[in-house]
């Protein structure tokens, strides 16, 4: 389009703003229009899609990290014909697509970034997937990763975490624009129209630059021709804009954030606009051509939509009487399943070496990406990655996932998968002392939509875990820990989703005893007592190391006489809910064992699952004490948490 059409179009993109958002009483139109004509020039003259087909892989893709503009980015696709006027006037209605922070409930939303700071990550991941990791696609043209920056937004670390990153990787398909209005919502932003501080900032970072006048068409035509044909690393073109530009009662003032104007004051700014041509349309170019290549486990797609693989390679050969930490054991699993899974990717935090992921990238050096002590960007590049149909592996320690939980809990909304490996779990880590051991780990996964919490107790079901869930969809956690555990399972055990193992009391001479001591999810009949309230014992529910602790208070009870059942409750999310209620029935009383805070983990997991039905009294054994330095028996001692303790109570109960 030309520069008449271009300022033609904006008139009525201004003008789809002003009446979406006022029909709904919100929805920051100042920091809208302050954009439009970046965003106009942009999206009709430069930006490559498909718009019947938001997810070809030749795609340009383009993230308004400040997802507040969501009018503006609707709007856009209503001047290309997309959406129809009336469907504008259903913004932020609860039946409507349009919400108000563009999630991928509306198909061309790329991820959802209503949560600030975030959107630069997510297009540095997508802009090295395309690079990098091209998997069965060949294009004619390598598709450019566009991102919108909102000036208040960079105050955030995670903007300069992302910046770090897509320099030292020389993203320079991934091209950036900042619209500098200077006003955040209660006031002026930290820098306000002092660009120079903004351009000083990314050319440290090694960005390319380049500094406009955002509401000049020759200066945005000039800056997108010299982004889109630059050889170097990223870019970005940092536009000194005007809040509200176009509206004379809000241009460059304060206090408009979200704020509407008065019937009036709404009438008045329509005829400040201009005339509109109501059957103009905007014409967006379409994406180069690609070419598929064989490659199987890939699809080559920017949604998440992988092969399930039946595993060929054995699992590690672990000897019955040797200790393995489980983190070991996850090492092992993703270095023999990158051979099936060629869209596997593995992110690491600077710990390869501590969470064992060291195995995967000596493997695959091509498919591990050193994300360094950057965890925020860490999951956003994760998202990005995961959008481009790669399957990314987090791995770090468990207590540095909390530090970018608002990553973690956004990325749902974007529909991507993402694996997550929390290592170093628990006070059984010792003498690193509290602020590495993560204890809140099992609730904040757990309570992520559709999320799924795995917690071997050795590393056998580590190993047969990791193989379920590179199948499985959506935010998979698995937590591992340091201290080496027993061999307790055969390669023949099977660990599925939502299952757990059933060990019944063990065969001690002098007592009778079922000789199958390990029972998949299930219990047979009156084995342990039946529903006979004066034979009923207890059943002690544990996961990940404290299944050992529970083992050996079974083990220590049963040579005194007291028979109790353990269940290792590997899969906290979905939990075996069928076997926690039969063992309920089975009991006098349930004890739950966890390495984890008292709240949102194990404990709370059980006692939802038996919460409709009548049940035996729950106690739960937790980490209740401010943890400190120690080995590892010691700090399980002090939190009451080890055989003895789980001994103890049973004893009290009696």
């Amino acid at each position: 389009m030309d520069l008449a059409d271009l300022k033609k179009l904006t008139r009525l993109i201004r003008y789809y703003i002003l009446i979406m958002t006022h029909a709904a009483g919100s929805g920051h139109p100042t920091s809208c229009f302050s954009a439009v004509d970046l965003m106009t020039e942009l999206f009709f003259k430069y930006f490559e899609q498909d718009l019947s087909d938001p997810q070809n892989p030749a795609n340009d893709r383009l993230i308004f990290s400040k997802g507040h503009a969501s009018a503006l980015f609707y709007s856009l696709y209503a001047a290309a014909g997309i959406i129809t006027k009336e469907q504008l006037l259903t913004y932020r209605q609860f039946d409507s697509v349009l919400e108000g922070h563009a999630t991928k409930r509306f198909r061309f939303t790329e991820a959802a970034t209503g949560s600030l700071g975030q959107g630069l990550s997510i297009a540095a991941g997508e802009a090295n997937a395309v690079k990098h990791f091209q998997g069965r696609v060949v294009y004619e043209s390598l598709p450019q990763i566009f991102v919108l920056l909102g000036d208040g937004e960079m105050a955030e670390g995670s903007i300069w975490e992302a910046a770090n990153f897509a320099a030292n990787n020389k993203l320079n398909n991934l091209i950036a624009i900042a619209d500098i209005n200077r006003f955040g919502q209660a006031q002026e932003t930290m820098h306000g129209h002092d660009i120079s501080r903004y351009e000083k900032k990314f050319k440290a970072f090694g960005w390319e630059t380049i500094v406009i006048d955002g509401h000049n068409f020759i200066e945005i035509d000039h800056a997108l021709q010299k982004a889109v044909t630059h050889q170097g690393g990223p870019f970005i073109i940092i536009a000194k804009t005007l809040k509200g530009k176009g509206i004379s009662a809000w241009e460059d003032k304060n206090g408009w954030h979200n704020k509407m104007l008065t019937p009036e004051e709404f009438a008045a700014g329509i005829k400040e606009l201009g005339e509109i041509d109501f059957k103009m349309k905007g014409t967006v170019k379409s994406p180069g051509k690609i070419k598929f290549v064989p490659n199987p486990g890939l699809d080559g797609k920017n949604n998440h939509n992988k092969e399930i693989i039946t595993i060929e390679n054995k699992l590690t050969a672990y000897q019955k009487d040797e200790k393995v930490a489980t983190k070991v054991a996850f090492g092992n699993a993703v270095a023999r399943l990158g051979e099936e899974y060629t869209q596997l990717v593995v992110l690491d935090g600077d710990m390869k070496n501590s969470t064992a992921t060291d195995q995967f990238a000596k493997k695959f050096p091509d498919r591990f990406l050193q994300m360094y002590i950057a965890e925020q960007n860490m999951v956003g590049v994760a998202v990005g990655l995961s959008r481009q149909g790669l399957l990314p592996f987090v791995s770090t320690f468990g207590a540095f996932f909390t530090r970018a939980y608002d990553q973690i809990r956004m990325a749902p909304l974007s529909g991507v998968t993402i694996l997550f490996n929390g290592t170093y779990a628990g006070v059984s880590l010792g003498k690193d002392g509290p602020s590495q051991m993560v204890l809140e780990d099992l609730s904040m996964f757990r309570s992520l939509i559709n999320s799924t919490v795995l917690s071997p107790a050795d590393a056998v079901a580590t190993e047969k875990l990791v193989e379920e869930m590179v199948n499985r969809d959506g935010i998979v956690y698995l937590r591992t820990v340091r201290e080496p555990t027993p061999i307790l399972y055969t390669e023949n055990d099977q660990f599925p989703i939502g299952g757990s193992k059933t060990h019944l009391f063990p065969v001690i001479p002098g007592l009778t005893g079922d000789p199958s001591n390990i029972e998949d999810s299930r219990f047979r009949g009156n084995d342990m007592g039946g529903t006979d309230s004066n034979n009923k014992q207890v059943t002690i529910i544990a996961t990940g190391i404290t299944v050992i602790e529970a083992l050996e208070a079974q083990k220590l009870l049963a040579e005194e006489g007291t028979q109790v059942r353990v269940i290792d409750c590997y899969s906290i999310k979905p939990i075996d809910a069928e076997t926690i209620r039969l063992a309920a029935r089975q009991s006098k009383a349930i004890i739950t064992v966890e390495d984890h805070y008292p709240v949102g983990g194990l404990g709370d997991s059980v006692l939802e699952a038996l919460a409709e039905n009548e049940h035996p009294p729950v106690y739960k054994l937790a980490v209740y004490k401010t943890p400190r330095s120690g080995k590892a028996e010691e700090l399980l001692a002090y939190e009451e948490i080890d055989a003895a303790a789980i001994i103890k109570k049973i004893k009290s109960l009696s």
